[in-house]
C-alpha cells in the first residue's frame, strides 16, 4: 500500500471519527438546510426503518446518548439511580439545545425506560411529534404485519403534517434500494474481518457504522465502498489474538476506550451488536414492490437479527448466536451489557447456558457509556484470551 493511499484512508477514518461524535449532529443540520422541504427525525436504539424518512425528504438521525463526551448534571435529576446511563445522556443533550432544527423523534420500543424518555420528550416540547414505535410480537403478517403497517403509516402521516410531501410508491422504493446497498456493504465487510480481522480495527469500524446514523445513507454508502476497497489488502501484519463476538451492546453504546480494551487484552472482535440497527435487517427487502411498506413490514417479520429486543419466541436466541460464533469461525464470545438493561441481562443466562452446553468459551462484564476505568477488564479479557490460546483442544 502506498504512502498516499495509506494518507487516505486515514482521513476517512478521522472523518468518520468526527461525524460519529458529533453531538450537535452539524452535517445533519447543514443537510437540512439545504431545502425548506427536508426534515430530520431522531431515532434511538435499537432499530427504526430509515428508508421511510428517506423517502419524505428526511433524514433519520440516530441518537446514541452523551456518552462519554459530555457531563451529565441534569439528566441526572430526572432518573433514579438504578437504570442505565443512556437516557440520562439524551435529557441532557435535549435541554442543552442539541435537537434544535429536529422536526421529530420515534422512540422503537426495547424497555420501561425508552417509553418513559420518550414521554419526557413530550413533556418538554421537543419538536413537533414524539412517537413510540411499538413492534409486532405476533409474527404472523395478518396479525403482527398489519399492526406494524400501522405504526409505519402514522409516523409517515406525522412527517406529512410537517412537510406536507405525499411518499410515493417509487420514493418509498428508492428508500429500499439505497439502504439494501448499505446493509451489503456493511455486511461484506463484516465479512473480510472475519477472515482478515487485522486489517480494520473494531474501533475504525466503529467510527465508520456510527457515522451512518447521522448522515445521508447516498454519502455513507460511498465511505463503506471506499472501506471495502482498501481492506481488500493487508497493511499491517496479523497478531496472536483470538477471534471474539462481542454480545450484549445493542443499546446503551460502550465507550471506544472499552472496544480498545478488548483488542489490546488479546482480542479481535469479528461480529458485534454495537450498532445493531444499521443491519437489523438481513438480506434484501424487495425494492420494487407495489406495496413497499408492506415490503418492510415482511422484512421485520422474516429477516430482523437476533436481538433481546425482539420478542421471537419461535426463533431461539440462543440457537442465533451460537450460530453467530460458527459463522465467524470465533473462538468465544465476550457478554458485554450495560449495567441495569434488563433485556440484555434477563437473556444472559439463557445465552451462556446455550455457550456451556456447546463448549464455547465466554466471558462477561458490564459497564456504562461514561465507563473510565478498565484495568480490571483488562485484566478479565486477557486471561479469557490467553486460556483459548494456551488450551486450544477444548474449543469448538
Amino acid at each position: 500500500m502506498t504512502n498516499n493511499n495509506s494518507n487516505s484512508n486515514a482521513k476517512i477514518i478521522d472523518r468518520c471519527k468526527e461525524l460519529a461524535f458529533d453531538l450537535n449532529f452539524n452535517r445533519a443540520k447543514a443537510w437540512k438546510s439545504e431545502d425548506k422541504n427536508r426534515v430530520l427525525i431522531g431515532y434511538l436504539p435499537v432499530y427504526f426503518p430509515r428508508e421511510i424518512v428517506h423517502a419524505s425528504n428526511g433524514l433519520a438521525v440516530g441518537i446514541f446518548g452523551a456518552g462519554d463526551k459530555k457531563q451529565i448534571i441534569k439528566g441526572d435529576a430526572y432518573y433514579q439511580s438504578y437504570i442505565c446511563r443512556l437516557p440520562r445522556g439524551v435529557i441532557e443533550l435535549a435541554l442543552d439545545g442539541h435537537f434544535k432544527g429536529f422536526d421529530g423523534f420515534a422512540f422503537p420500543a426495547i424497555c420501561d425506560v425508552i417509553r418513559n424518555l420518550s414521554g419526557m420528550f413530550q413533556l418538554l416540547k421537543v419538536g413537533t411529534f414524539v412517537h413510540y414505535l411499538d413492534f409486532p410480537q405476533n409474527f404472523d403478517p395478518q396479525i403482527g404485519g398489519s399492526f406494524y403497517k400501522t405504526e409505519i403509516n402514522s409516523i409517515l402521516n406525522n412527517i406529512k403534517k410537517i412537510n406536507h410531501i405525499e411518499v410515493t410508491t417509487t420514493q418509498l422504493n428508492n428508500a429500499i434500494k439505497l439502504y439494501n446497498k448499505n446493509r451489503k456493504l456493511i455486511e461484506n465487510i463484516y465479512n473480510i474481518i472475519r477472515d482478515f480481522p487485522w486489517r480494520l480495527s473494531a474501533e475504525d469500524f466503529y467510527y465508520i457504522i456510527r457515522t451512518g446514523t447521522v448522515i445521508p445513507v447516498e454519502e455513507h454508502n460511498e465511505i463503506l465502498e471506499e472501506v471495502y476497497d482498501f481492506i481488500q489488502e493487508d497493511s499491517v501484519k496479523p497478531m496472536d489474538k483470538i477471534k471474539v463476538v462481542v454480545s450484549g451492546a445493542f443499546c446503551e453504546q460502550p465507550p471506544i476506550s472499552l472496544i480498545k480494551t478488548i483488542e489490546m487484552a488479546g482480542c479481535y472482535i469479528v461480529d458485534d451488536d454495537f450498532m445493531l440497527g444499521s443491519r437489523f435487517i438481513k438480506g434484501e427487502i424487495p425494492d420494487n414492490s407495489n406495496d413497499p411498506i408492506e415490503a418492510l413490514s415482511n422484512s421485520y417479520l422474516t429477516m430482523s437479527i437476533f436481538s433481546s429486543s425482539v420478542y421471537d419466541v419461535d426463533n431461539p436466541k440462543e440457537e442465533r448466536l451460537l450460530q453467530v460464533v460458527k459463522n465467524r469461525k470465533a473462538d468465544g464470545v465476550v457478554f458485554a451489557a450495560p449495567s441495569f438493561c434488563d433485556p440484555a441481562l434477563l437473556d444472559l443466562p439463557v445465552l451462556q447456558k446455550a455457550c456451556d452446553n456447546a463448549n464455547v468459551r465466554y466471558v462477561s462484564f458490564q459497564y456504562a457509556e461514561n465507563t473510565g476505568q478498565f484495568k480490571n477488564i483488562k485484566e478479565q479479557v486477557g486471561a479469557f484470551a490467553d486460556s483459548i490460546r494456551l488450551w486450544s483442544e477444548e474449543l469448538v
